[in-house]
């Protein structure tokens, strides 16, 4: 990570972290290095979630955009992966959305997109950081006619949702559809989307304020979506998060639909239709054992990359794969879009719904979920990224292992923020993988302190 740039852009808290002074320069750097070497006058879109500091970022990022001679097109409240959409099919230079996710609402963050609407390399976010932090390059000032200007565009978000609806082979027809919009993004989108479809809808948790995005609701809160789904008798619901890039499934019977059992369930059904590039589903480490075996059982390659929906991209471009994802539900369909897109992967698993003629319980169980536990060992700042090269806890490690064989695995990292080493262990015996993932964390805890 970068000195200003995380794993999704910038991040931090409104107004304190992330200022309008900061938005500026970032906007400003950031429209310098992705249009500096076009010949045209160059377009950026722009778009934000609902919090409510989404206003003040955009007006400064706006000003940054402008400052250097180019056009910003202001789309108003929109989903992150319309902006990825959008970029590309309405021939922008750029496009960079305010938004802090699934965090809550005094969080905000902004990221860019390049004209083929995937997120920055490292490379180019370290020359607008330098910019920013250094000095690093001068920046020309245009006077005059030459002066960037603004324009508002309301119908992006309609071209959005009628790709979105253009993704599905089926119609919704008879299909009743919960979905919890988080107060977020989603509110403006999915439920057109889907009654579109001709699904029957019904919403809860799409009335934003400016300070309800995610709050006890949407993706990170699927247990109200849960009680709905029964309480309405949908057929399958549909939980986004604050931008609207992930999305968390409920089957019928309430039951949790993760994105490992969206993987599982939307990947079989592109193998049956020869549509599987390669045979293959790219996931992180943190999948659920059971979506591997899942994928041993079907003739399906599971392929694992580090924690990160940038690091499952890379190996799906690398690769040349249509699907991959995590199991927080940020799911990649790159015969659709370039990023992780809610309503697009709801839709697909809704259609699979619809064509299959089963239900999503049925479909979901394709994959047996094993038990996780996770346990926080405490170490030294200084030691916590070298845990493996003590040899006992090693040893410890691959006895573990071996015990297990194809029917367990253990996964170690270290925090990204705090002095912690994190264990998890899968296995088929809860009570069994709890006291060894306990018995690790404190041979790690004793020998890294």
């Amino acid at each position: 990570m970068g000195r200003l740039f995380g794993t999704d852009g910038v991040r931090g808290i409104a107004n304190s972290e992330l200022t309008p002074e900061l938005a500026y320069k970032i906007g400003r750097a950031g429209a310098y290095v992705l249009t500096c070497e076009t010949q045209h006058k160059a377009r950026i879109l722009v778009g934000k979630d609902t919090r409510i500091s989404g206003g003040i970022l955009e007006s400064a990022l706006i000003a940054g955009i402008c400052s250097v001679g180019a056009e910003a097109v202001v789309a108003g409240v929109i989903p992150t992966p319309a902006i990825a959409y959008l970029v590309r099919h309405e021939n922008f230079d750029s496009g960079v959305m305010i938004s802090a996710s699934h965090n809550p609402f005094e969080h905000n963050g902004i990221k860019f997109f390049n004209n083929e609407g995937y997120k920055l390399s490292d490379e180019i976010e370290n020359r607008i950081e330098a910019i920013i932090l250094d000095n690093s390059e001068e920046i020309e000032s245009p006077t005059h006619d030459k002066i960037g200007h603004i324009t508002y565009d309301n119908l992006l978000c309609d071209k959005y949702i009628d790709f979105a609806v253009s993704t599905s082979e089926v119609k919704f027809d008879g299909l009743k559809i919960a979905i919890d919009c988080a107060n977020g993004a989603s509110s403006m989108t999915a439920e057109k989307a889907l009654k579109k479809l001709g699904a029957e809808v019904f919403v809860i948790n799409n009335k934003p304020n400016g300070i309800n995005i995610n709050d006890n609701c949407g993706s990170t809160h699927i247990e109200g979506l849960q009680k709905y789904v029964k309480e309405v008798g949908a057929d399958i619901g549909l939980a986004f998060d604050g931008d609207a890039d992930r999305v968390l499934a409920v089957d019928e019977n309430g039951g949790f639909v993760d994105g490992d059992k969206i993987m599982a369930v939307c990947g079989l059904e592109l193998k049956k239709q020869g549509r599987l590039a390669k045979n293959t589903i790219v996931a992180t480490v943190m999948s659920n054992l059971g979506f591997f075996v899942m994928g041993k059982e079907q003739g399906v390659e599971i392929l694992r990359t580090k924690v990160g929906d940038r690091y499952v991209l890379e190996e799906m471009l690398k690769g040349g794969y249509t699907i991959g994802g995590e199991q927080s539900g940020h799911v990649i369909l790159l015969e659709n879009n370039t990023t992780g897109d809610g309503l697009v992967t709801g839709i697909q698993l809704a259609g699979v719904v619809k064509k299959s003629g089963k239900t999503l319980s049925d479909l979901a169980s394709v994959m047996q979920v094993y038990p996780q536990v996770l346990v926080n060992a405490k170490v030294k700042n200084e030691f916590k990224n070298s845990y493996m090269e003590n040899e006992d806890i090693k040893a410890a490690v691959e006895e573990i292992e071996n015990e297990f064989k194809d029917s367990g695995r253990v996964l170690i990292r270290p925090s990204g923020t705090e002095p912690l080493v994190r264990v998890m262990i899968e296995g088929k015996d809860e009570e069994l993988i709890r006291e060894k993932a306990q018995k690790l964390a404190d041979l790690i805890e004793n020998k890294l302190n």
